[in-house]
């Protein structure tokens, strides 16, 4: 059996003296899908963080392509070729959404930015036609784009997003998860997506796990946590959209 892409083992983070994440486990395949849900406050976004080395892990182990990156800062984590596109998408505001693309190009090899910027183009026509714009004055579906695209342009394996259709109009939404399922199928990029709309991200996902007070209380392929009572009930009663 071949080794995950990503593993997360016995992880507890802290926030101070409060524990925020209780032991997680889980995994996360080269080539997958894999979404995290659970309410408000239940740990998804502390998880996504302490990948990224902010907080670290106080016990457990973060594991990357059979490396433990748990004690790693997280500049170093980038340049394994993780990307992350944050909750709240935390774009340079004051920059142009070229500068934006650029920042995130930073890490990888020149040679690749013409090209990487072409495909992110044709992933996200939006962002074409707003080039020379400062990325403050877009839109909040167009800043999401930028987000990601920014994440993009450092060429990452394993991409991180952190909440992406939070705040959109459903159609952008539709549109963001859309980009997704290309940047997978097309680029066999590998996603791990926290999302609160669970029925899209069940529906986009192979598998997913279910997040309850900083504990994992469930997983399975997108398709059985789909059909579940309990997370009908919990999650999606109001996610159809």
């Amino acid at each position: 059996m071949t080794e995950p892409l990503l593993a997360i083992r016995g992880v507890k983070s802290f926030y101070g003296n409060i524990m925020a994440l209780k032991g997680i486990d889980l995994h996360v395949n080269e080539g997958e899908i894999v979404t995290l849900i659970g309410a408000n406050g239940a740990g998804k976004s502390t998880l996504m963080m302490t990948i990224f080395g902010t907080p670290q892990a106080r016990e457990g182990a973060v594991i990357f392509d059979g490396r433990n990156i748990t004690r790693l800062p997280p500049h170093e984590i980038a340049k394994l070729r993780i990307a992350q596109s944050p909750e709240g998408r935390r774009i340079f505001s004051r920059m142009t959404v070229l500068e934006n693309l650029q920042m995130g190009a930073a890490i990888a090899d020149p040679k690749y930015f013409a090209d990487d910027l072409a495909r992110i183009c044709e992933l996200f026509p939006r962002l074409e036609k707003r080039m020379n714009q400062r990325g403050g004055t877009l839109s909040g579906g167009e800043q999401q784009m930028l987000a990601i695209g920014r994440a993009l342009m450092s060429r990452p394996r394993l991409i991180l997003l952190d909440e992406p259709s939070l705040g959109l109009a459903p159609l952008l939404a539709k549109q963001i998860f859309a980009a997704i399922r290309v940047l997978n199928e097309r680029d066999r990029l590998t996603v791990f997506l926290v999302e609160q709309n669970a029925f899209r991200a069940l529906k986009l996902a192979h598998r997913g796990y279910v997040i309850v007070n900083g504990l994992i209380t469930l997983a399975g392929s997108g398709a059985e946590l789909l059909q579940r009572p309990e997370i009908r009930a919990a999650y999606l009663e109001a996610g159809r959209h």
